[in-house]
Formats: C-alpha cells, structure tokens, sequence
C-alpha cells in the first residue's frame, strides 16, 4: 500500500528547510526532497541574516539540516524529482530520477533559480569569492573599490549603477555582445560615468579572493578586485508548469501572502517566486508556506507515522543522515 505523506518538500535550500521545519512543528508527516544543487553551493561567505553576518551557506544548511532531522516526523532524501502529476483523488504523486515514487496531500515548491554563467577562463576558480550575481548581498564588500559588471541585456543598467551606492569604479563588459540598452540606457551610464566595454573578455586574473583584473581580447586588462555578472536565470518552474500552478510574466510561481499557489494544495517559497531573492526572504517564504501548507491540513488525518525503512534500501524514503552522506 503506497504511504500518503501530509506533505513533500521539493527542494533543501532556506525556504525548503524552512518550510519543512513548520510543517514538523505541526507534526505533520513531512519529506524533504534535496537535490543539493544549491545557487549558493559556491559562495564562501553570505550576510546580512540577522544573528549570522556573515555566514558560510554550506554550514548554514547543514545546521539547518541537522536542527530539522531532530523531528521525528521528518524524512530526508537527497534527490531530485523529474515528473510530478495530481491524481485523480487530489493527492500527489511525484517520480524521482531513482524511478520511486512519493505521494503526499500537500506540496512545497522550493525549487530555487538556475544563474547562467559566464564562460571565461578562471571563472570557477573566483565564483563565490571574487565573483558573485547579487549587487544586494555582495555588494557591501565592493566599497572604494574597482569592479566589473558583466552583461549585455538592458537590465544590466540598474545593476550596474546599483554597484556605484560601494565601489569606487564600475566597468560594462559585454565580452563582445552588442549591448541591447537603447539612448537613455546610454546617457544612464554616460552620467554615472560608468565605462562601456564592448570587447571580448578572455579570463579573470588572480588568485582566489585576490582577483586582479579582466584580460580582454586585445590583451588589454580592466582593473578589477570584484567582479559581478547578470547573464540569466532560470527559476525553475518545470515541476509548477506540470501540475498547473500559474506563472507570470517574469517566468515566476505565482502565490498569495501565505506562498499557496493557484493549485489547491501546492505552496512556493523562496527564488522561484517573484520577490528579492535574499536568503532572510526566502526563509521566511518558505516559514510561511509551511505554516499554510500544515493549517490547510487541519481536519485531515494523514498518514500514519511509520518507522523509516533500512538507510540503504533503493527507491525508498530514507530518514537520512544530517550530513546527507
């Protein structure tokens, strides 16, 4: 007889574990579904959470983890689900990339968003430490210093003029792209004094946390010791879109105040709903649909608690480890 959970968390980020961590204060029957690929899985330090400035998000989760796993009611599975679907009786029913299954009364999404990446040579080795996507949570470190912003789509104005509130100089790399932005996009940067650079950028010069500069293509090198970059995101959504919930213009879960979704009976939290995506939001999101998803419960039985089946048996929901190992 397959077990119907009140609840299935999709995703072990903040608002994941967040969202978990009420659903278990109301003793509901909750499984975290983790796939551990992590936006922040590469930043060595993140801030501004209150009581944490900074902290390391690896240890901040692992924590986080750890404090959630001590409810009895809580199941953990590190993996990531690849076709969710409503059944016909209104629960849901969820296929793991092993080819398990897991149904539940409610679901969380807390997917996150997916950063498209500059491809230059030493990137990877300043990601999260010379490198970062987020003016708002990196930001404060580039103070009195010179610093790039890498893109080409329009929007990259207001990120780029956002960095002018720290450092001491912004620079535009397009690394060959034409930029889209139009006059007044132009005028923007022409009065903020921000230089636009065209040329093709080559690779990120430096060691790790000492980065030095950008290395074009014509063997010029544009003075950098931070460097910030706004190609793309995708939230993802695909888990939504497959069981109806509404998305809007800006390809984000849409949700109430309390994070459900237009699905009855699926809650969003965190970077894949509309909002500032800053870890203290996306904890808070994630609180709140789980307070939700547990209230939406009330009245309803579940299922019954039973004990987790042996830690290694395949397909199965494992009370797993905290250091998920």
């Amino acid at each position: 007889m397959t077990v119907v959970h009140d609840c299935i968390v999709i995703g072990g980020g903040p608002a994941g574990l967040a969202a978990a961590t009420w659903l278990a204060r109301y003793r509901r029957d909750v499984v975290v579904v983790d796939s551990r690929d992590y936006r922040a899985k590469h930043v060595e330090r993140s801030h501004g959470y209150l009581a944490r400035d900074p902290q390391t998000p690896v240890e901040f989760l692992q924590t986080a983890r750890e404090q959630l796993l001590a409810y009895r009611t809580v199941s953990y599975v590190t993996s990531t689900v690849e076709a969710a679907e409503r059944a016909v009786d209104g629960t849901f029913l969820l296929r793991l990339t092993d080819g398990s299954e897991l149904s539940a009364l409610r679901i969380v999404l807390a997917t996150g968003v997916v950063d498209a990446c500059p491809d230059l040579e030493g990137f990877t080795d300043h990601y999260g430490a010379s490198a970062f996507h987020c003016p708002a949570c990196d930001g404060h470190e580039a103070e009195d210093r010179d610093v790039v912003a890498y893109g080409w789509d329009e929007r990259l104005v207001g990120f780029a003029a956002s960095l002018l509130n720290w450092a001491r100089s912004v620079t535009v790399l397009t690394s060959g792209h034409r930029f889209d932005g139009d006059g007044a996009c132009l005028a923007v940067l022409e009065r903020h004094d921000i230089q636009l650079v065209e040329t093709p950028a080559v690779r990120l010069l430096g060691e790790r946390g000492q980065l030095e500069g950008v290395e074009l293509a014509d063997g010029r090198v544009v003075p950098a010791s931070l460097f910030f970059f706004s190609v793309a995101h995708e939230p993802r959504v695909g888990l939504a879109r497959a069981l109806g919930c509404r998305i809007d213009d800006d390809g984000y879960v849409d949700i109430d105040h309390d994070g459900a979704t237009s699905v009855p009976g699926v809650f969003a939290a965190g970077d894949v709903v509309p909002g500032l995506q800053l870890v203290q939001v996306a904890a808070a999101q994630g609180a709140a649909s789980g307070v939700a998803a547990a209230l939406s419960l009330q009245g309803e039985p579940g299922s019954p608690l039973s004990p987790p089946p042996a830690p290694d048996a395949p397909g199965e929901v494992e009370q797993a480890r905290p250091d998920g190992e």
